[in-house]
């Protein structure tokens, strides 16, 4: 929990010192009001006190409950302060940190996992800031200040609150033992009921096609259930703290009376009022009478301050478990790391070469689990080159491995003559155009979803030219200018309110609208039907000629036209060369080829 506070800015660490003189001050404000108390109570049991006096100690005492409450009010001010510029502090970091990650590290946190930490957790470990603010501090001061206080105003009085005290501390001690291992479930069922949820919300068309909602629903219930048992046990649990503690203050106050009636007893020959005494309490029995006021005072300001200890200890199993969930992800090294350069070697302007290149993912540890085995090829600028194969034989692994996405584990991956391990991560980006195997939008607009790569080069004008140029070519233009608001039209998250060609032309024109070096299209074609397929291939062809194309395709009609085809077969190249080439010399493509194509179309 101590290490998440390295995060506290000098200005944060000046006002919680601030906060400290604060807490002090109303301490020694609370600790007063007895001792005015005690004034009082004497000047009552003392024969011909002033009215005047007691209003006036009366007054005092006023005054430094109302300093005591001011003081209290400032604090809370200044911790809600702290606490929430902290908390956001981190959810930044948080985020910038996912961002960072490469798809190793990503895939070491669930989604559902990342958002709990950057929300729920987050939040448990601001309200401990602004608690400990307001009670950890405090609670010490007083209870040492108060002991301070009542030490040497009588010994039995003494042993009946440090056994109060003993009793508090082995109750919290037992109910800590039991309870923190609960804590730690519950952060792990609440990252479980939050990956339920929103599958089903990602998945609901799917839910509804296949009316698997009483499915759905029991498996939320389980999950639910779960959470729920956990923290009912750690609800009831903390619950028993409270009556326990009103138990012993009550107690304890009993304790205090009944040994200071003792005390008064034994401090006078008679008692009180008897017949022949006088009305008010002898000198010696009104010392006994006036510590005992003072002493059950601060023996409540001790019991207090325990309970206020106590509610921090139901917050900290929670908080620190938090709190450690945060620091795996902003201590996490991405293993993607930026190189130094910015650019290619001059004059080799959109070129790709692997150079045996084999890939196995991090977690793999055998050697037989390699996706990719010595694929070795080159690309020069402006060729299409087109990968095909079948399921699972490692055609988007390869291509993940040009942007970085995942480093090679053996050989070497050139872009423009350069490793792209030497690169600045955002230098190489700003090469490539990615369109992925779903198309991924975002919640706006139709244009802002296809500038998203503009990196605020280009002027509001030059941008919305370009928006459009990129949809036209994009073969997007129709069904945008259709809907209402055209390019202003909005975009709902994911693009639930798109069709899957509708999503696939916007992303496509979103790798246009970047004029790169390298286009990456990874099965982007896949939701276009023939015609719109072969127009958009033709326009991009005739449009942007100079620049490098890399797809990924299972329709053998999208890359039939490719400079070079390149056959996968579990990792491996299995054929290289263009489309007739290939038909005579690779059995796999001519496999997928008879598939896919009429006797005609192979004939030609």
């Amino acid at each position: 929990m101590l290490k998440i506070l390295k995060y506290l800015i000098p200005k944060e660490w000046a006002q919680a010192a601030f906060c400290l003189v604060l807490i002090v001050t109303q301490v020694w404000l609370d600790l007063k009001l007895p001792d005015y108390m005690a004034e009082i109570t004497q000047l009552v049991q003392t024969p011909g006190s002033e009215m005047g006096d007691i209003w006036n100690a009366g007054g005092y005492m006023l005054l430094c409950a109302l300093a005591s409450l001011t003081t209290a009010v400032i604090v809370g001010f200044f911790a809600a302060r702290i606490g929430s510029s902290f908390s956001q502090r981190i959810r930044g970091l948080i985020f910038n940190k996912v961002e960072s990650f490469s798809m190793e590290e990503i895939n070491n946190f669930s989604t559902s996992s990342l958002i709990t930490r950057s929300t729920n957790d987050i939040t448990q470990v601001q309200m401990l800031i602004i608690m400990a603010l307001q009670i950890v501090i405090k609670a010490p001061i007083m209870a040492v200040w108060a002991i301070t206080k009542i030490a040497g105003k009588g010994f039995e009085w003494t042993v009946v609150t440090g056994a109060a005290v003993m009793i508090v501390l082995v109750t919290v001690i037992f109910l800590m033992i039991f309870v923190v291992p609960k804590f730690r479930m519950m952060q792990t069922l609440t990252d479980n009921i939050t990956r339920v949820t929103r599958e089903n919300l990602t998945g609901l068309r799917v839910v509804r096609a296949y009316n698997a909602e009483d499915y759905q629903e029991d498996k939320f219930e389980e999950a639910n259930h779960e959470l729920t048992y956990v923290q009912l046990f750690t609800t009831r649990a903390m619950s028993v703290m409270m009556p326990i503690m009103t138990i012993i203050m009550s107690g304890l106050s009993l304790a205090i009376y009944w040994v200071g009636a003792y005390l008064l007893n034994a401090a006078s020959p008679f008692p009180v009022g008897a017949p022949g005494t006088a009305s008010f309490v002898p000198s010696e029995k009104m010392e006994v009478f006036a510590n005992m006021v003072v002493f059950s005072q601060y023996a409540m300001q001790v019991i207090m301050a325990f309970m206020m200890l106590v509610m921090i200890f139901i917050m900290l199993p929670r908080a620190s478990v938090s709190a450690k969930r945060i620091n795996e992800v902003i201590d996490t090294k991405p293993r993607i790391k930026d190189g130094t350069k910015t650019k290619g070697v001059d004059g080799k302007v959109g070129e790709i070469v692997f150079n045996n290149v084999s890939f196995k993912f991090p977690d793999a540890e055998d050697a037989e689990e390699y996706v990719l085995e010595d694929i070795s090829f080159s690309v020069k600028r402006g060729e299409t080159v087109a990968f095909i194969g079948s399921t699972g034989s490692g055609k988007t692994a390869l291509i993940n491995l040009i942007p970085r996405f995942f480093d090679a584990t053996k050989g070497e991956v050139l872009v423009d003559g350069v490793n792209v391990k030497d690169y600045k991560v955002e230098s190489l980006m700003n090469k490539i155009g990615y369109v992925p195997q779903k198309a991924v939008l975002f919640k706006g607009t139709v244009e802002s979803n296809i500038a998203y790569g503009d990196n605020g080069s280009k002027n509001a004008k030059a941008e919305s030219n370009e928006v459009k140029w990129a949809a036209h070519l994009a073969q997007g233009a129709d069904f945008i200018e259709g809907m209402e608001g055209g390019y202003g039209a909005e975009i709902s998250q994911g693009g639930a309110n798109l069709s899957g060609g509708q999503k696939q032309r916007l992303a496509i024109a979103r790798s246009i609208f970047r004029r790169p070096e390298i286009y990456i299209f990874d099965d982007s074609f896949s939701a276009l039907d023939y015609k719109t397929d072969s127009v958009l291939r033709k326009a991009l062809k005739n449009e942007t000629k100079g620049v490098t194309n890399i797809i990924v395709a299972q329709r053998i009609g999208t890359i039939m036209d490719a400079d070079q085809i390149i056959v996968l077969d579990e990792g491996k190249i299995a054929g290289k060369g263009t489309h007739k080439e290939l038909l005579e010399t690779c059995s796999v493509y001519n496999e997928i080829a008879v598939s896919q194509l009429s006797e005609e179309e192979l004939a030609s």
